[in-house]
């Protein structure tokens, strides 16, 4: 489970004995099946995006879906479905947050 600390889970496509996961799409599949769970609820038009619960990402080289805990407040039938894909896949769960992006190196001074 998520400790207090931690506002995400990473579910990553690797599985427990080091392979990567298939398909290959994997986390968008996941992420699009969760698309109309978001905040304020599913509105027309929410399968054309992914829910800010549960974002598809690329770390280093590992496909991972990002599932924020805000879901599992709002919709534990959801949370739940996430998780046990990860445990029946065999794959991957570590709690983390994101970092923001570094903010670019500022300009050198003009001369």
């Amino acid at each position: 489970m998520v400790t207090p600390s931690s506002n995400e889970i990473f579910i990553q496509g690797i599985t427990r004995d080091g392979r990567a996961f298939r398909p290959s799409d994997w986390a968008e599949r996941l992420a699009g099946v969760m698309s109309s769970f978001r905040p304020g609820g599913a509105i027309p038009g929410d399968h054309l995006s992914y829910s800010p619960w549960c974002v598809p990402t690329v770390i280093g080289d590992v496909k991972c879906v990002v599932v924020h805990k805000d879901l599992r407040d709002a919709h534990v039938m959801a949370w739940d479905f996430v998780m046990n894909f990860a445990r029946d896949n065999g794959l991957q769960v570590a709690e983390a947050c994101r970092m923001p992006d570094a903010a670019p190196p500022p300009a050198p001074p003009r001369r």
